[in-house]
């Protein structure tokens, strides 16, 4: 199989698997906020609290990210739609679409967000075309008056009701 036909496959089978949604943010050195819509995320560690997520090398924020030596993970909310798509959009002043402040860390907070993850960089491992960025948590906060947004086949939005009225299996 030729090389495009396997990253053709692989963005299909990724694709096709359910995330959720975050728009991770930092500051640049003029201390103005930066920040971008990603679905490379995961918990690496209980002991101490680590996650990660990953950053094209073509990203025009790379640097204030890779160098930063913190960033916030904000896990989006269902109808945080427009927001994603600002954060993965183009437009230069992200942060006039919506409501946000430097938290005590001095990290860009957006408001209404599931959760946040506030982190000082712990490592940063570059990985093929993408950075990975292992943040150690030291702040986090949570509404749980909201549900999480979900990612699926290009798709995203709020988690189907009915999702959480199927029988699940008894183990």
């Amino acid at each position: 199989m030729k090389k495009a036909e396997q990253q053709e496959l692989f963005k299909q089978i990724m694709g096709n698997y359910p995330t959720g949604v975050t728009i991770v943010t930092t500051t640049g050195e003029d201390g103005k906020p930066v920040g971008l819509t990603v679905n490379s995320f995961a918990s690496v560690s209980l002991d101490p609290l680590m996650l990660l997520w990953s950053i094209d090398h073509r990203v025009s924020s790379l640097k204030e990210f890779t160098e930063g030596g913190k960033f916030a993970v904000h896990v989006l909310h269902g109808e945080q739609q427009e927001l994603c798509k600002t954060f993965a959009s183009k437009v230069e002043d992200r942060f006039s679409s919506c409501n946000w402040s430097f938290s005590e860390n001095d990290l860009p907070i957006i408001k209404g967000a599931f959760g946040v993850f506030e982190c000082k960089t712990f490592k940063a491992i570059e990985a093929g075309d993408h950075t990975v960025l292992i943040g150690e948590v030291i702040d986090l906060q949570i509404d749980p008056s909201n549900d999480p947004m979900l990612y699926h086949r290009r798709v995203f939005g709020p988690i189907p009701e009915e999702f959480y009225t199927q029988k699940q299996p008894v183990s």
